[in-house]
């Protein structure tokens, strides 16, 4: 069994596909995808942001929401009991997400 599972980051569709044996082990599957939809950048207000993944001192994995607007990004976090599940970071003790503005490395 197949569920369709979209988020839309600013003004970008993304279509998932989630699987399992039966209906209970597919809505398992797509709570892993426990983000929900953003609008726009938490700093610039820019709809022009897409959802990105790299990897940090060539070990860390990092899933993010980054603004092309202002460079400014907002990381998602991974549970440690299940590393399958990604979450939209917040501000500690609020439901507002987490931007952080561009540093360039020097």
């Amino acid at each position: 069994m197949k569920l369709a599972v979209k988020k839309v980051i600013g003004k970008n569709t993304y279509n998932f596909q989630v699987e399992g044996k039966n209906l209970y082990e597919v809505l398992i599957q797509s709570r892993k995808l426990s983000f929900y939809d953003v609008d726009k950048c938490g700093l610039c207000k820019s709809d022009n942001i897409v959802l990105d993944a790299h990897i940090a001192k060539d070990k860390f994995k990092y899933a993010t929401i980054k603004c092309l607007g202002c460079k400014g990004s907002v990381n998602f976090g991974q549970q440690q009991e299940d590393p399958d599940t990604f979450y939209i970071t917040t501000k500690e003790g609020s439901k507002e997400l987490n931007w952080k503005p561009f540093e360039p490395k020097n």
